[in-house]
């Protein structure tokens, strides 16, 4: 074992990030400007991460064109989480949201202007003003390219912060040392395939969520889990990975995303007899209800028999009562994407959409700090030293049960902030690198090494799409107690399967083979979490709704408070679970109580 530690190029830096979205550059900024050495490792050009496919905006309470405050996005986000969330994280995050948008506005941002030179700012679901009484525009957008203006420029502040980019490079794994410290990672250089330990003080994931463990996504190819397979391969449990919010309007077919900064714009969603069937689900915010719920009444409209087209099987999205101005103005990507995957043109016809997997709510448990945090000695959130995770593989809990919308990109920026300003705070400048293990990376090498030597076995990608057809089946936006433990030992079987994965290609440069049999392994370890932590979770709450457990006078919604006001963690090793309170106890106000869900 030593041998192959000898053996491995290694390099040194202060910091390790992995991941190159938004959280990972608004942390890698924050460390870049304070003179650490900082590396940023990417699958892809840092452009190129998934950020770059948000589309409807960024949410703060600036109040720019209707009464907000951060209280109003604080209880919009404990309520949209089916009070799952932690409400202290949740109040951190909503009282710095004005802060990091005017932030990166500063840095460049290109926000869609009012007429005043103010940022333009549109509805979304769940977020309303005077807690819950009406909508409130609260979404600081460019048009629908929010994600993309912001990589953009994060990556020219980062650029011009002189921090290092490793573009093409996969992280393999962490690497701790006899007290439980991480102190590098292993990471393969796509262009040469050959393997690196890259030695840090301390080591941040930002790699995203993992949504293509699901057959139709509107996750990029990457999202593979990365991050997540990393943490719970090094004995990590992964929270609440139950939860996965299905977006309402992916286009039929395709899986693409269609922002909900359409029916913030105005768009109205219609069954077959042209109905504005949401009037009846949710008579206050309608079609501005959150995910959860709309995808919910959608599914019920179909399996009513109330769906559109030859099957009644989609739900239109109509907007050509918007006008072609305001559509080419605020949802130019929107109108490019019917005519791409639809063959529709939005400003004259409606277009098909049906709930599609979109976010992970659950990943690696961290506190508002980004420290990963672990059970241990009694203590539920005791830190592991020297590691971080931000962005959707995090789960700091703001989330909980279920995303609000542009919440996501606001976690991305909150957080990777807040990570970058305690790893600075906490002098790791003149701190020194704790030493590897002797076998560092041996681990690595023995997985590389067993794909390389092997002679035959199945395909990645036939496993992974046995993998997804499996999880879109037993795991999809309604769920039974039945279904959901007949997935449980369908996966297990497919994670079996996984173990003798064979790659024909044996080529090192740019094998791309290679690369897709090592992200199989990161999706197993997620499927697994989300089934096992599904099967386990005996109530229907936010974006986990079995029709096992309906609404009754003692479990409204099919909520069980009494039993089920806790977060699920779960580790691979032994496929076990364990549990960890809620926090319900905000930093400095009053807490929110838990009450039925109503819009």
């Amino acid at each position: 074992m030593t041998v192959a530690n000898k053996s491995i190029p290694k390099r040194k830096f202060d910091v390790v990030i992995v991941g190159a979205g938004g959280s990972g550059m608004r942390a890698s900024l924050q460390l870049s400007l304070a003179g650490l050495n900082v590396a940023v490792l990417s699958k892809v050009f840092p452009t190129r991460s998934h950020t770059v496919a948000a589309q409807g905006g960024v949410s703060a309470s600036l109040g720019n064109m209707s009464e907000d405050n951060w209280h109003y996005h604080f209880f919009d986000t404990v309520k949209g989480s089916d009070w799952l969330g932690d409400q202290d994280a949740i109040e951190f995050m909503c009282r710095e949201a004005p802060k990091v948008v005017y932030e990166l506005e500063h840095f460049g941002m290109p926000f869609d202007r009012n007429a005043d030179g103010t940022i333009y700012q549109r509805p979304f679901g769940g977020h309303t003003a005077n807690y819950g009484e009406k909508p409130v525009q609260r979404a600081c957008a460019a048009a629908d390219r929010t994600g993309h203006a912001m990589l953009h420029t994060l990556y020219q502040q980062n650029v011009k912060a002189k921090t290092q980019f490793f573009v093409e490079w996969m992280a393999l794994d962490l690497i701790k040392d006899e007290a439980g410290d991480v102190v590098g990672v292993t990471a393969l250089e796509m262009e040469t395939g050959e393997m690196h330990i890259m030695e840090a003080k301390t080591v941040l994931l930002a790699t995203g969520g993992a949504g293509r463990i699901f057959a139709a996504s509107t996750n990029a190819f990457i999202n593979t889990g990365d991050g997540l397979g990393m943490a719970a391969r090094a004995g990590i449990p992964l929270e609440d990975m139950e939860f996965w919010q299905f977006h309402p309007t992916g286009v039929a077919g395709a899986g693409v995303l269609l922002t909900e900064g359409c029916r913030g714009e105005g768009a109205i969603l219609r069954n077959c007899n042209g109905e504005r069937f949401m009037e009846r689900y949710a008579p206050t915010l309608k079609d501005l209800a959150p995910r959860d719920f709309v995808s919910r009444c959608m599914d019920q409209e179909i399996k009513e028999g109330r769906g559109c087209g030859p099957n009644k099987d989609y739900i239109e999205l109509d907007m050509t009562h918007l006008g072609g101005d305001t559509i080419m103005k605020r949802l130019p990507s929107v109108f490019e994407i019917g005519h791409n995957f639809a063959n529709v043109d939005i400003t004259k016809e409606s277009i098909p959409v049906v709930p599609t997997i979109h976010y992970q709510m659950g990943g690696i448990p961290t506190n508002i700090y980004g420290q990963v945090v672990v059970p241990k000695d009694g203590n539920p959130n005791a830190v592991v030293n020297g590691l971080y995770a931000v962005g959707e593989c995090a789960c700091v809990s703001v989330h909980g049960a279920n995303r609000l919308g542009t919440n996501s990109l606001l976690d991305l920026l909150v957080f990777g902030r807040a990570a970058g300003n305690h790893i600075v705070e906490s002098g790791l400048k003149g701190k020194t690198h704790k030493p590897l293990p002797a076998d560092a990376g041996a681990d690595s090498v023995a997985r590389v090494a067993r794909l390389d030597d092997s002679t035959s076995g199945e395909y990645a990608q036939d496993v992974a799409n046995d993998l997804r057809n499996a999880m879109q089946h037993h795991a999809g936006v309604f769920r039974t107690q039945a279904i959901l433990d007949e997935g449980v030992g369908k996966i297990i079987a497919i994670a079996e399967r996984a173990k003798n994965i064979t790659l024909k290609d044996k080529s090192k440069v740019f094998n791309t083979a290679r690369i897709e049999a090592l992200e199989v392994e990161n999706l197993m370890e997620v499927a697994k979490a989300t089934i096992v932590s599904a099967a386990a979770r005996r109530e229907s709450r936010g974006a986990h709704t079995v029709d096992d457990y309906a609404d009754t006078p003692e479990h409204p919604n099919g909520r069980n408070d009494a039993e089920w006001m806790k977060h699920t963690l779960w580790y691979s090793d032994g496929n076990r679970l364990d549990y960890k309170p809620v926090n319900l106890k905000p930093l400095t106000v009053e807490s929110i109580p838990p009450k039925v869900r109503t819009f």
